[in-house]
């Protein structure tokens, strides 16, 4: 190859890896597809549309809604995983693509540390141990003597198998030494049905879901799993006032895209994400769910998913949880 030859060829190689970053400044160029693991309807997709609707009031171009439910998150998350890493496939992801699900399946398609590019946090809103009114004993102290005093003979309900529902309880049990039976659900809404009716006592609830029935006394909260007591549920006390540290239970959410996303998209839809939280609309749709925005940088958000999965990890595999 002659010197001409040679230095038209490197020219060109360069010119064809520089392109996708000089597309990347001008991004988005074209609509995007945000990727929803569970139904339409649902706490996860109610936010993801008040958030995409925010966000496309400044990038300037559709942000389209697509779920993607199945499979304990994992057919949306493989599917955004296995997406072109040019910004126009991102996802909401939650504590089972970012921290349970690779210890509750045996074989996932998808590595969460290698196989997405991280944005951001979204927000996280705590769990609350919660009772039927007439449940025996009316504040935490004599719920854990009661309990203590009756292994395996009071059950709780979870929306499901594998859920932070479900898992929040594995903890507590983990961290109090106590024996309560699981009965696992089809969603949060049969699972708070059977509570209210007294059917199943109780269960870890989150604020997303069952602040108005907890508000209007339909269940009695406990305790709640979070660092510092809910401005929402100010006379609850945290689990670590009542004797149970290190016991913080919460879902929250972010988003992913397909590893290998151009530095300048990520930076993009980071910044249009942190922006978002101060829309008056978002305001509120979080201040109904009870969910407490995370604004912060893609490094933040990594950095808490890694840390969640490994606070967890121990936990799912001391209660033997699989789900495959």
């Amino acid at each position: 190859m002659d010197r001409r030859t040679l230095l038209t060829t490197l020219a060109a190689a360069a010119a064809a890896s520089a392109a996708p970053w000089a597309r990347a400044q001008n991004y988005p160029e074209q609509l995007i597809k945000w990727v929803v693991p569970y139904p339409a309807g649902g706490g996860t997709d109610v936010i993801a549309r008040t958030l995409a609707e925010a966000m496309r009031q400044t990038l300037g171009q559709q942000i389209v809604i697509d779920n993607r439910p199945g499979a304990a998150t994992n057919i949306g998350a493989d599917l955004v995983a296995k997406a072109k890493p040019d910004g126009y496939t991102i996802m909401s992801a939650d504590n089972a693509v970012l921290a349970f699900n690779e210890y509750l399946f045996g074989k996932l398609p998808f590595n969460p540390e290698k196989d997405f590019s991280y944005i951001g946090a979204i927000g996280k809103f705590p769990l609350a141990l919660v009772v039927h009114p007439d449940f025996p004993a009316k504040d935490f102290k004599a719920f854990l003597a009661y309990v203590k005093a009756n292994p395996g003979k009071v059950n709780y309900a979870s929306p499901g198998n594998g859920s932070p529902h479900h898992l929040a309880m594995e903890m507590f049990k983990n961290r109090t030494g106590t024996f309560i039976t699981h009965i696992p659900y089809r969603g949060a809404a049969p699972a708070m049905a059977e509570v209210m009716g007294g059917q199943v006592p109780c269960m870890f609830l989150d604020l997303a879901s069952g602040l108005p029935i907890m508000q209007g006394n339909k269940v009695r909260v406990l305790a709640i799993g979070s660092s510092a007591r809910s401005k929402l549920l100010p006379d609850v006390p945290t689990l670590a006032e009542v004797g149970v540290p290190n016991t913080e239970v919460f879902a929250f959410q972010g988003i992913l895209g397909p590893a290998g996303l151009p530095a300048p998209v990520i930076a993009k839809l980071n910044a249009e994400l942190n922006r978002a939280f101060s829309v008056p609309a978002v305001q509120k749709r979080f201040g109904d769910f009870g969910m407490e925005p995370m604004p912060g940088t893609p490094a933040q958000f990594a950095a808490l998913s890694r840390a969640e999965s490994k606070r967890w990890g121990p936990i799912i595999k001391s209660a033997g949880i699989k789900l495959d």
